[in-house]
């Protein structure tokens, strides 16, 4: 049975959602399910933007087939080629063998490595290109490297629709609801839009900045993006997010505090650490356990607050694990212009403290290490408080 949403006129929502897969690109966790978008203009000729992912191919065929209503499909664009969007293409080559496909040369190299048959079928576009329709006329805007190097974005320059792949989008299934103004965004969609955003696409900051400018001289009234909610509303609040997690500017002044801890030695600490830094006036703090939290919430929440903390044990006389592993993330993931505290624990061998700030000072870019630190031998005793005092107002300091 088709499910469908008018999102224009003449354009339909045709994709389907994922409440089963369990990890997306198998591994950060999403518990409230993904959409995968297509869009279907039904214009003198008919045009699919990007198909879905092979797990729900039959409802986006029973959508398509419903919207076209025994018309034939002249036209496929294909903005991105990771196959979340486009293992659905060999499927709609087989049901409708005319249609050609409007991509990037990048794109056609990697959809015939990906085994889409691509000869005579391919109609190559690049920068500044335009296409007509019919009424509808679309100009095609290169976007490499948000996140693969051969997307694209597609804007119909006749009702300022933006086909913007996966920039702008969510984790999250839509649950009937398709339009950013049928929802409560800041409470229902925002923390895992901002996760999607900093794990999937937050590496390459200086190439969404490079979108985001050529998007600013096009009059775009609507963004339908690959995965999540279409925006027709409020287009500022959600490009300024962007902004800022590309320029890796923090959302919110507050203190993010993530800890390592073996026996609880170290939580404890933590503990009273937090309850001193809201007594001195930064009442947003946040604390997660690195053992028990995937590290995709730790990178969102790092791109949320302005400040950190950083506690662990030294474990094989190395940092802790999975701390070692959320400081890899952040490199990875290119965070930067944060501060940082360091709070260390060591029962026979204190290096975990030196450790992250090498690291941290070394091996990323501009972030600052405070002076101040608190190093522990096993568990916290009253000797140690007037340190974690002074890391607590070094902190509440920096984020004034």
């Amino acid at each position: 049975m088709h499910c469908v949403r008018q999102v224009t006129d003449q354009l339909y929502w045709v994709g389907a959602n994922d409440r089963r897969l369990a990890l997306f690109e198998n591994i950060h966790p999403i518990p409230q399910g993904v959409s995968y978008n297509s869009y279907l203009l039904l214009d003198k000729q008919t045009v699919l933007f990007d198909t879905v992912d092979w797990s729900v191919c039959r409802q986006f065929l029973e959508n398509v087939e419903f919207v076209l209503a025994g018309r034939p499909l002249n036209y496929l664009v294909i903005n991105h080629v990771e196959p979340d969007h486009a293992a659905s293409i060999r499927e709609i080559l087989l049901r409708y063998p005319d249609v050609k496909i409007i991509t990037t040369e990048i794109a056609v190299l990697l959809l015939r490595q990906f085994g889409v048959p691509m000869d005579g079928r391919a109609e190559e576009v690049k920068e500044g290109d335009t296409k007509s329709f019919g009424r509808h006329t679309v100009a095609f805007v290169e976007a490499p490297m948000v996140h693969w190097p051969e997307v694209m974005v597609t804007f119909d320059t006749t009702n300022g629709v933006l086909f913007s792949a996966d920039a702008f989008g969510s984790f999250g299934t839509l649950d009937g609801r398709l339009f950013n103004d049928e929802v409560n965004f800041d409470r229902d969609w925002l923390n895992e839009a901002r996760r999607y955003y900093t794990n999937i696409v937050g590496k390459f900051g200086p190439f969404v900045q490079a979108l985001l400018k050529k998007a600013s001289g096009l009059d775009i009234k609507m963004i339908c993006p690959l995965h999540g909610l279409v925006w027709r509303s409020n287009l500022g609040y959600f490009l300024d997010k962007y902004d800022k997690w590309s320029k890796y500017e923090p959302e919110e002044k507050g203190v993010l505090i993530v800890y390592a801890s073996m026996y609880g030695n170290t939580e404890s600490a933590v503990e009273t650490l937090a309850s001193e830094i809201v007594k001195k006036g930064m009442p947003n703090v946040a604390i997660y356990d690195v053992s028990k939290t995937h590290v995709s919430y730790l990178i969102s929440e790092t791109f949320r607050l302005s400040h950190l903390v950083l506690a662990s044990v030294t474990y094989n006389l190395d940092i802790y694990p999975p701390m070692k592993s959320y400081l890899m993330d952040m490199k990875a993931l290119n965070v930067q212009n944060r501060t940082v505290s360091i709070v260390e624990n060591g029962s026979w061998a204190r290096r975990s403290g030196n450790l992250m700030q090498q690291f941290l000072e070394n091996e990323m870019k501009d972030i600052k290490v405070l002076d101040e630190r608190l190093s522990l031998n096993s568990s916290m005793v009253e000797d140690n408080l007037a340190d974690l005092d002074a890391v607590a107002d070094s902190i509440v300091q920096a984020t004034k």
